[in-house]
C-alpha cells in the first residue's frame, strides 16, 4: 500500500484499475476490487501493513469486471460491509449482465475492444447508495456523487472537507497523456458520461484519483475544468 495523502492509500503491482484504500477510526474502507489476480495481492499488502482482519466496507464505483472481479473473494476472506448504488446493485450481484454500448455504434479500436455484455460473478450488496447519500464512517464522511455514463449507475466519492475527489471510470488519466474520457468500447452513454465529468468538475477538487492512472495531487481544480470545457457537450472541441 503506497500512501496518497494521510489517510488514503493505493495499492501497487495490480495488473488492471486502480484500488484504494482509507484509514478510519474502525477499520479499513476499500473503494473496488479489480480484476480476479488482484484480490490476494490487495489482502498480501493489507496484512503486510499490519491491518489484517481490519476491512470494515468496500465501496464499488460501478460493476465493470476491472472493478468487481476481485470482490468475491475479498469479501469471502474479509466478511466487509459490500456498498454500491441501487442501479449498479443487480449488476454487482449477478443478477444482469453488465450493459455495453452496441457495436454498430463503435468506430476504430473501440469497435475491435467490444464485448457482448457479461454477468459477473455475484456479490451481494449489503448497503445500497443514491446520489447524494453519505457513507458517515469512512473518511470523515463520503459524499456520494451520481455519475453515470460509463455504466448506468455509476457513482464517484467526495470529501468535502479534505476536498478529495475519487471518480472511477468518468475519466482517465494515463501516462503521458493527460485527462482522457473512459473508452467509448465500455461506455454506455458518453454524452451522459461527459455531463458526469462536467458535475465533478464543478466540485473543485483539490485531489483526484481515478479508476485507471496516477492520482492528481497539484493544480487538480484547474485541470478538472479545463478538461470538462473541452469534452462536455456544446464545447468548441
Amino acid at each position: 500500500m503506497k500512501q496518497i495523502i494521510p489517510g488514503l492509500f493505493t495499492f501497487t503491482s495490480l495488473l488492471i484499475g486502480r484500488v484504494y484504500a482509507i484509514e478510519d477510526p474502525d477499520g479499513l474502507t476499500i473503494i473496488d476490487a479489480s480484476m480476479t489476480a488482484a484480490a490476494p495481492k490487495i489482502l498480501r499488502q493489507i496484512q503486510e501493513g499490519g491491518r489484517a482482519g481490519s476491512v470494515r466496507r468496500i465501496i464499488i464505483t460501478h460493476a465493470h469486471p476491472d472493478h468487481v472481479q476481485g470482490l468475491p473473494e475479498l469479501k469471502r476472506v474479509t466478511g466487509a460491509e459490500v456498498i454500491a448504488s441501487y442501479v449498479e446493485r443487480p449488476y454487482v450481484e449477478g443478477k444482469l449482465p453488465v450493459p455495453t454500448p452496441p457495436k454498430e455504434a463503435l468506430r476504430g479500436l473501440d469497435r475491435l475492444m467490444a464485448s457482448p455484455p457479461k454477468t459477473m460473478p455475484g456479490t451481494p450488496v449489503d448497503r445500497e447508495v443514491g446520489d447524494g447519500d453519505m457513507i458517515a464512517e469512512a473518511f470523515g464522511g463520503l459524499r456520494v456523487i451520481f455519475t453515470p455514463g460509463h455504466s448506468p449507475g455509476h457513482i464517484s466519492l467526495w470529501q468535502p472537507e479534505k476536498r478529495v475527489l475519487i471518480t472511477g471510470d468518468v475519466m482517465m488519466h494515463p501516462p503521458l497523456f493527460g485527462l482522457r474520457l473512459p473508452f467509448a468500447a465500455f461506455t454506455t452513454d458518453m454524452d451522459e458520461n461527459r455531463r458526469s465529468v462536467k458535475r465533478v468538475a464543478a466540485l473543485k477538487p483539490e485531489v483526484v484519483c481515478f479508476g485507471h492512472g496516477k492520482p492528481l495531487l497539484k493544480d487538480a481544480a484547474s485541470m478538472l475544468e479545463a478538461f470538462a470545457g473541452k469534452v462536455t457537450p456544446g464545447s468548441q472541441d
